[in-house]
Parts: C-alpha cells; structure tokens; sequence
C-alpha cells in the first residue's frame, strides 16, 4: 500500500512541478527560468527536480508536452476536423505565452541532435500535426487546395515556425492572421460555399 500512495504522490508532485514551470517560463520568459527559479516555485530543491526529470532538457520537453495538452494541441488527442482551426487558435494564444514560444523554438533547434531528449517530441509531433492538418484539407468540403495536402500541411507548419521566430524579434506581427491567409490561399473555398 504505501508504494502505490508513494507513487500517487511523485505523479503528483511530477505535475504540480510541471504546472510551475510553465507559468514561470511562460511570464519569466525561457531565459529567465532557471532550474533554481522553479525550484522555488515549487518548493523543492534544483536537485529534486532532477530526480522528477533527469536533466533540464528533459523537464523543459516535459513542459512542451504539457502545453501542448492545455493548448488542445496534443497531437495525440488533435480533432482532425478542426486541425486549421486548432492551429489557428494555438497561434493566437502563443501571443499570450512569449515564454513558451521561446523555449519551443530554442529546443526545436536543439532537439536537430538526434541525441537530444527533445529529438522524439520533435519528431512525433511534427509528424501528428501535419497528418492532423493534411486529413483536415483532404475532407475540407467546398475547397480545390492547390498543392497534395500533405505537402500543404509541410508549407503550413514551416510558415507558422517561422512566423514565431519572426514575432519573437517583432511582436507586431500577426502570425495567426498569416497562417489563415496561407490556409486561404492555398484552398480557397469554391465560389459555390
């Protein structure tokens, strides 16, 4: 019995930690958030956290992961009906997260290393959303799309990151309001809709 109460309470603690990670790198930006910095947040010691996470690289892909489920882009759980749409509205909401935004574009370039801890997110959930998107333009009704949507969710997926470091040097553009007139652009709905 004590096992199973032991566990419940690291899987717990493994969530309250990853709760405060993401709102301290989401206000505090990814720079701005230590170990120490989340550490203190949580109450622990740096060194407990490591024993929740291994190394920081792997909290921080923990972190990735978690907003990706309060987003609602969980690219396990992503509706494919709604992929256009759920993308569309994960990029407004990157406005309100600069933190965030920062330490996925960071670890998206580290994560090119195949030994890197965040290489397999990468990897799985480019690979989700882009089928997510392409089924989602395959049974768009009313649209003529004018590239395979496979190759239309690649173009997409490239202009949204892009877009994020682009934002991240100036805040005025609308990354979210780009992406809708590419996806426009490239189905446009038939003069019949």
């Amino acid at each position: 019995m004590t096992r199973r109460g032991s566990y419940a309470k690291g899987v717990a603690r493994r969530e309250e930690i990853l709760e405060s990670a993401l709102e301290v790198i989401g206000s505090r930006g990814y720079q701005n958030a230590s170990l120490k910095q989340i550490a203190e947040v949580v109450g622990v010691t740096p060194a407990a956290l490591l024993h929740y996470f291994g190394s920081k690289e792997e909290l921080f892909t923990a972190v990735l992961r978690k907003r990706d489920e309060h987003d609602g882009m969980d690219p396990r759980l992503l509706d494919i009906a709604d992929a256009s749409e759920g993308l569309i509205d994960v990029i407004r909401h990157n406005t309100e997260v600069p933190g965030l935004v920062e330490l996925f574009s960071r670890l998206a370039v580290d994560a090119a290393d195949p030994a890197h801890p965040a290489h397999d997110y990468f990897l799985e959930r480019s690979e989700q959303l882009r089928r997510s998107v392409a089924a989602s333009f395959d049974r768009a009704a009313g649209r003529e799309p004018l590239l395979d949507p496979d190759t239309m969710a690649r173009v997409i997926q490239a202009v949204a990151d892009g877009l994020q470091l682009q934002w991240m040097i100036d805040p005025s553009v609308d990354m979210a309001g780009i992406v809708e007139k590419l996806i426009d652009a490239l189905a446009p709905r038939s003069s019949a809709s």
